[in-house]
């Protein structure tokens, strides 16, 4: 059997010889992802994070009563604080790792293959546990909208993460595109949310009860307590 000349293959296959720069550009163009769309596809997690990491934090700390609520700006500071911290790494990684590179990629060239095994099972369940909270936090608004959802608010919540899993199976480049709409309007929504806030003097809809009564004291438990649900902004 004689060998198959340099460059060729099976038909139909298309071998990297065969590529002109024309066609590696337009290959390279294809995944290459804009400041938007980059932001459908990279930062949806952190985006989304504000629509329940706040809700986290003021649960926890409605147990110490009025007192406690007091302190949730200063407890989503210290969380954005964090963010910035968690930025400015991203930005170092990125300067050292142009070519791309993830906890797994920076822990197993600068720490060995033991840490990095450590970073990867750690980010698995990262992506699992965003999955889930996302979703179930999604769902959880969209049955508090519309109670008469409650009832197959499982179904929903499997629905959406099939949805996602398909749209994500397109890549990342495609699902980027697929995601710009709905995260331009997510974004218009908060920024929606907050001006109504800023400019309302009154709650959309009156207290008609005084809060409960205090059930903890605000201590460095409670505070720890409260900025630990609040990172799960994160």
């Amino acid at each position: 059997m004689s060998a198959a000349a340099p460059g060729t293959g099976p038909p139909g296959s298309i071998s990297p010889a065969s590529l002109t720069p024309r066609n590696e550009r337009q290959a390279e163009d294809r995944h290459r992802l804009t400041a938007i769309e980059g932001l459908a596809a990279l930062s949806l997690d952190a985006l989304s994070s504000v629509a329940y990491g706040p809700e986290a934090i003021v649960i926890v700390l409605v147990a110490a009563g009025a007192a406690g609520l007091n302190y949730t700006l200063p407890v989503t500071g210290a969380i954005v604080l964090l963010l910035a911290v968690l930025v400015i790494s991203y930005r170092q990684v990125i300067a050292a790792f142009p070519g791309g590179g993830g906890a797994y990629a920076v822990s197993s060239a600068h720490l060995g293959k033991t840490p990095s095994l450590v970073a990867a099972a750690s980010l698995i369940v990262d992506y699992v546990l965003n999955a889930a909270v996302g979703v179930s936090a999604g769902v959880e608004a969209l049955t508090s909208a519309y109670p008469a959802l409650y009832a197959d608010r499982v179904w929903l919540c499997l629905a959406v993460l099939l949805l996602i899993t398909a749209a994500n199976l397109w890549g990342v480049a495609d699902s980027a595109r697929l995601f710009i709409a709905p995260t331009v309007i997510f974004i218009v929504s908060i920024f929606a949310v907050i001006l109504g806030g800023l400019f309302r003097a009154q709650p959309l809809v009156p207290v008609s009860h005084h809060l409960p009564s205090a059930v903890e004291t605000v201590g460095l438990l409670l505070l720890l307590k409260a900025f630990a649900s609040g990172c799960s902004a994160l």
